[in-house]
């Protein structure tokens, strides 16, 4: 691991743009489990009856009662070491930005600025008829007297994230695209590409010249691209890098 440790600092300390690409395994050291993992909620709701705009629709109260459990299990987490090494590499200008898969919003509360939520955020909700737009104390306040909570207009209020099925919003393909563009290293961390069309990210900036540094446990979609993969905790491996980079 230390020879891992000095090339990726090599590589680091060398890139002009260097940003991070997340997902739910930098998460899950914060006490919320990958939903695909054994003890997800995977294994306890069909995301097809209840993360999908059809099911918002048709059938707002079992999918309600998913989002108070994911809701509460959000609450209930804290940024890790990881979160916090990021941040800290941002502050220091040796992270350009992130890019993350996660809607839990660990990066922000962490204090990392330049992040594009790609599929959303779970702090933000909002009318499907108007569009009113609601915040998490205002949803936990209606939800204490009303399930599914309903907007003054009557229509449902949903979270401001992306469902099965739904597109990116262009907002973040955007604001990914001038990421990617200015990128020449990606660190992969927490996420082991299963997920469309986010999982395309590390190959385009691969393909453009850039250098591939992977922290994930076990196989992933990115074994073929990748410079330097660190089969370890992200939460152990995140802040050893940033102590190597801001010695």
């Amino acid at each position: 691991m230390k020879d891992n440790l000095l090339r990726a600092m090599d590589i680091w300390m060398n890139a002009k743009f260097p940003i991070a690409f997340t997902g739910a395994g930098i998460s899950v050291p914060s006490g919320i489990p990958d939903f695909r993992s054994p003890g997800g909620l995977w294994t306890k709701y069909d995301p097809m009856k209840v993360a999908t705009a059809e099911a918002i629709y048709n059938n707002p109260k079992e999918v309600w009662k998913f989002l108070i459990e994911t809701l509460e299990l959000l609450e209930n987490s804290k940024p890790n070491p990881a979160h916090y090494a990021l941040a800290e590499l941002e502050e220091n200008n040796k992270l350009m930005g992130i890019i993350t898969q996660n809607v839990d919003n660990l990066h922000q509360r962490a204090g990392s600025k330049n992040v594009v939520e790609y599929h959303g955020n779970f702090e933000k909700f909002y009318c499907v008829s108007c569009e009113k737009k609601y915040s998490k104390n205002q949803i936990k306040q209606i939800v204490e007297s009303q399930i599914p909570p309903k907007c003054d207009c009557g229509g449902i209020i949903r979270p401001d994230v992306v469902f099965f099925g739904e597109s990116i919003p262009t907002i973040a393909i955007t604001k990914s695209n001038e990421l990617i563009k200015q990128c020449d290293l990606i660190i992969i961390a927490g996420t082991s590409g299963e997920v469309a069309p986010a999982n395309t990210i590390p190959r385009t900036i691969k393909k453009n010249g850039g250098k591939v540094i992977e922290i994930n446990l076990g196989p992933t979609y990115y074994y073929d691209i990748t410079d330097i993969k660190f089969n370890e905790s992200i939460e152990l491996i995140l802040p050893k890098i940033k102590n190597l980079l801001l010695s």
